[in-house]
């Protein structure tokens, strides 16, 4: 089985994430996605970032209805930080009949060559780079890469942090979440 993998901190899993998620699940050689939820770093200031449960709980209440999209929390146990190319290592022994692929945005892949062993990241593993609108231009050295993919995917203007914000606003933002993540963002009266 090819799963592709969906990295995130999902603060909270919004509509653009499931969009994106699906299109790759339906449009591309990829079974499943996997949406990997990123731990809080330890050394960093928690900021606005719910716990680590709590936005797997969110990712397991938007993706239980699609039998292509699953939420993971390998990342929990992990030494911290944690770097890519070791959960990739760690998901490569733990599932050894699976490929994993990474997906990622174009502005991803233009800082990819700043990630930790970047090169034995892309031996082993195809890479997805869904569009994403921006300025500047990608490494030339990823130009044309056999292992690096680009996906038409639609083109999602919907961030977590707006969504975030406009919560603590008071603003309905309702519409921009699947409607079991909404209920549940509201009775626990996170991001107010």
């Amino acid at each position: 089985m090819k799963v592709g993998l969906y990295f995130g901190s999902f603060n909270p899993i919004h509509i653009g994430h499931l969009v994106i998620a699906n299109h790759l699940a339906e449009y591309s050689d990829l079974d499943q996605i996997w949406f990997v939820v990123t731990p809080h770093n330890p050394f960093k200031k928690k900021s606005s970032l719910l716990d680590n449960y709590q936005r797997l709980e969110m990712v397991y209440l938007a993706t239980k209805d699609y039998k292509k999209l699953k939420p993971s929390d390998i990342e929990f146990n992990l030494p911290q930080p944690n770097y890519t190319v070791n959960t990739l290592a760690h998901l490569q022994e733990k599932y050894p009949n699976n490929t994993f692929a990474l997906i990622m945005g174009e502005d991803n892949l233009k800082s990819f060559h700043k990630w930790k062993n970047y090169e034995v990241i892309l031996d082993n593993h195809d890479i997805y780079v869904y569009p994403r609108i921006s300025e500047s231009n990608i490494d030339t050295r990823f130009n044309g890469h056999k292992k690096i993919h680009h996906v038409n995917a639609p083109i999602m203007q919907l961030s977590s942090t707006f969504i975030r914000k406009a919560i603590k606003d008071g603003k309905l933002v309702e519409p921009m979440l699947p409607k079991n993540v909404w209920e549940y963002l509201d009775e626990m009266n996170f991001y107010k």
